[in-house]
């Protein structure tokens, strides 16, 4: 082994490590997010640019840059080995790099997209029917319970009436208003 990396020119032995290690790092940083393992610790800021607004297009992180230094190694080595000057190599390994950055960046962002706040929006509970649940009072008299879907899960929320009755357990109601708290006001179904 030696003897092969002593024979190597010194841009090849230059690519060699750079391949090697980035490559290691790049195995580490496979494996351990294969397990669930936090790998914020090796230096991923990713989290710090954006806080809790979502990924975003984030081109310059330490992920992106071991995959650019993996890259650029391998296609400096195989440009080398396929007789291509120096100049030529570093503008392909460098071309070859920057593409593997741009295509994973947009990769994360477009998975960041496809995620779910889980923050309840009580506006998308507006015109959704549902059931009572504990009886709410006539005239907002008394706050009750319903179930309603909303954001494609059941959900058990307060609730105020207009209505002249109370509306007991099991009436079917309809949304037709969200207050500033929260509360949402329902009126019967079947008026």
């Amino acid at each position: 082994m030696e003897q092969w990396f002593s024979e190597l020119s010194s841009p090849e032995k230059i690519y060699w490590v750079i391949a090697g290690l980035s490559t290691f790092v790049f195995l580490i940083v496979l494996v351990t997010s294969f397990i669930g393992a936090d790998t914020d610790n090796l230096g991923d800021v990713d989290a710090d640019i954006d806080g809790d607004t979502g990924a975003g297009f984030q081109f310059f992180t330490f992920k992106n840059m071991v995959a650019f230094f993996t890259i650029f190694g391998w296609s400096g080595i195989a440009s080398l080995d396929s007789g291509n000057s120096l100049v030529l190599t570093l503008i392909i390994s460098i071309s070859c790099g920057l593409i593997m950055m741009l295509i994973m960046s947009a990769l994360f962002y477009y998975i960041s997209k496809l995620s779910d706040s889980g923050t309840l929006k009580m506006e998308n509970a507006l015109n959704s029917i549902g059931e009572v649940y504990l009886t709410i009072g006539a005239k907002r008299s008394k706050i009750g319970k319903v179930h309603v879907r909303v954001q494609n899960s059941l959900r058990e929320l307060e609730a105020l009436t207009d209505h002249e009755n109370d509306l007991p357990q099991g009436t079917v109601i309809k949304v037709i208003e969200v207050t500033a708290n929260g509360l949402l006001i329902v009126e019967p179904q079947n008026k």
